[in-house]
């Protein structure tokens, strides 16, 4: 009812929000999300969908908090009384402890230094990339300008179903990719086993034996490849933005950790060795939220880059300090909203990871500087997650001391980026992934049966399952103006062979959809 009552003025928040999400260059959730619905078919969202977007992106005010008055100081903020019981029975300070209702893992808690003349320990482990989601690069690689065949159907219990089946060349075997709201599954399979070539519904039943649909229709749609390449990559992220704090000793409240305005110089030697410092205006490269046009977020920051990834650090004492404000919600505001964060410590310095009060920070790798028996700097690492956060690697050596070196730099940026990846499994952000996957493959599905339908025409019960009354209201609201054209230039390219041999194949396997290279390019 407010769809249809507010149309114009749905369509301009779609609009603005999207412009925001598109030229911003925002890289959370939320927004990466958006433009890639937006990509499929803007005028497909949900305006339900659009709330959630807008609720869940309004978070600043979300960072600011109310302390009991028990655990606050004169400096605000809240103390942690763990900390104090540390520092009081003397060194050797670990560099993290756990909160004390718990919650969090901790790994790489060793670092003891070995005697004189002896090597620290080097991890052999090869430094992989985590993805986030493995199957979201191979319809690009084995089916796209590739010949192959798509379908569509809806299930009954599992909603949308999209398959993309392709015939490897020399052997009978089909490489199958079956797409629904839980995921992608991925499969080749040999077609020698079975008495005659399987059909739509037997290969999706490879991947998914619950799936109950009595047949797929074809979808017969010219840039239906470029549809599924956005769909399926819209979980790939090449930026990433981490925050960096800095904590000097005996600090133990946030508001003393977002107070530091000057930087040791260990701190500054860390900053160099993670990357490049640079002036953020009329910077040109990923931004990571930061201000390049107005110097709102500061006049610089640190940014590298790193295996075909841009990474920008949000650095605590880099961004604006605001006098008067006890919780320096300018320089939260970034790093409250990042989803993992460095903390860089002086010596004697401990922290918890409830020290932070943040619904989107998961995951904490701490860093402290040390000198060995010869003079070289070392760096003792720590990490700490929340329970619902998988481990990840590279595994930390023990103990977890590495000297400064490339070598050290490159594990280091691999387990930011690993965790990362392994926070979107906690409880909070998969959630948001379900969600945004189901809005996503149901309006690719409604884009696809609504092009298709410009050339097979209406479609009946029995073709894959029935449309939902807002889809056969776009369908009815679609026969004039752009389909139309469509429809007569597809009609127009089937020549009466094409037409007859299609009728033949559908009979036996209802795949008569076929792109090829030729085909993108008309």
């Amino acid at each position: 009812m407010i769809y249809q009552g507010g149309g114009v003025l749905f369509r301009f928040y779609c609009l603005v929000y999207y412009l925001y999400a598109r030229f911003a260059q925002c890289t959370c959730f939320f927004c990466r999300a958006y433009r890639a619905s937006a990509q499929i078919a803007m005028y497909a969202v949900s305006f339900q969908h659009v709330c959630l977007l807008f609720l869940q992106c309004s978070r600043l005010e979300d960072q600011r908090c109310v302390f009991p008055s028990s655990l606050k100081r004169k400096g605000g903020g809240v103390e942690h009384p763990g900390i104090h019981e540390i520092l009081k029975q003397g060194r050797p300070f670990p560099l993290l402890i756990l909160p004390p209702l718990g919650g969090y893992w901790i790994e790489g808690s060793s670092h003891s230094l070995p005697p004189p003349g002896s090597d620290l320990p080097v991890s052999n482990e090869q430094l992989r990339i985590l993805q986030s989601d493995p199957t979201a690069r191979l319809y690009r690689k084995h089916f796209l300008g590739k010949e192959h065949q798509n379908f569509c159907a809806q299930d009954p219990k599992l909603g949308a179903v999209i398959l993309s089946s392709k015939l490897e060349p020399r052997t009978a075997k089909v490489r199958l990719i079956l797409r629904t709201r839980s995921g992608t599954k991925h499969q080749l399979t040999d077609t020698s086993v079975f008495p005659h070539f399987p059909g739509a519904v037997e290969m999706a039943q490879m991947l998914c034996e619950e799936l109950a649909v009595e047949r797929f229709f074809p979808v017969l749609y010219l840039k239906a490849s470029q549809l599924l390449v956005n769909f399926d990559e819209h979980v790939i992220n090449n930026n990433f933005k981490f925050g960096v704090i800095y904590q000097k000793t005996a600090q133990v409240s946030e508001a003393e950790l977002f107070s530091n305005t000057e930087e040791s110089s260990g701190f500054t030697e860390f900053l160099d060795f993670l990357g490049e410092k640079i002036n953020l205006h009329n910077f040109k490269g990923f931004r990571g939220g930061l201000d390049v046009s107005h110097s709102q977020t500061g006049s610089e920051s640190v940014y590298t880059k790193f295996r075909g990834h841009e990474i920008m650090f949000h650095v605590s004492t880099k961004l604006p300090y605001t006098t008067g404000d006890s919780q320096q919600l300018q320089r939260k505001r970034h790093i409250g909203n990042d989803i993992v964060a460095i903390v860089y410590q002086d010596e004697g310095a401990v922290f918890s990871p409830d020290i932070i009060t943040s619904h989107f920070l998961h995951c904490f790798v701490a860093v402290q500087s040390d000198l060995s028996p010869s003079g070289d700097t070392l760096y003792k690492v720590s990490v700490t997650a929340r329970n619902d956060v998988p481990k990840f690697g590279p595994a930390l050596p023990i103990p977890a001391v590495f000297q400064k070196n490339q070598h050290f730099r490159e594990f280091l940026l691999t387990k930011l980026i690993n965790a990362e990846v392994s926070c979107y499994c906690a409880e909070r952000f998969s959630k948001l992934q379900e969600r945004t996957r189901a809005a996503l493959i149901d309006t690719l599905y409604e884009e696809l049966v609504l092009h298709s339908q410009s050339v097979l025409g209406p479609l009946n019960d029995k073709a894959g399952g029935t449309l939902d009354e807002g889809t056969a209201d776009k369908m009815e609201n679609s026969s004039s103006g752009f389909l139309d054209n469509f429809k007569t230039f597809s009609l127009a390219l089937r020549s009466p062979q094409r037409s007859r041999d299609a009728l033949s194949r559908g009979c036996r396997s209802s795949s008569i959809a076929i792109e090829s290279a030729s085909d993108e390019k008309r």
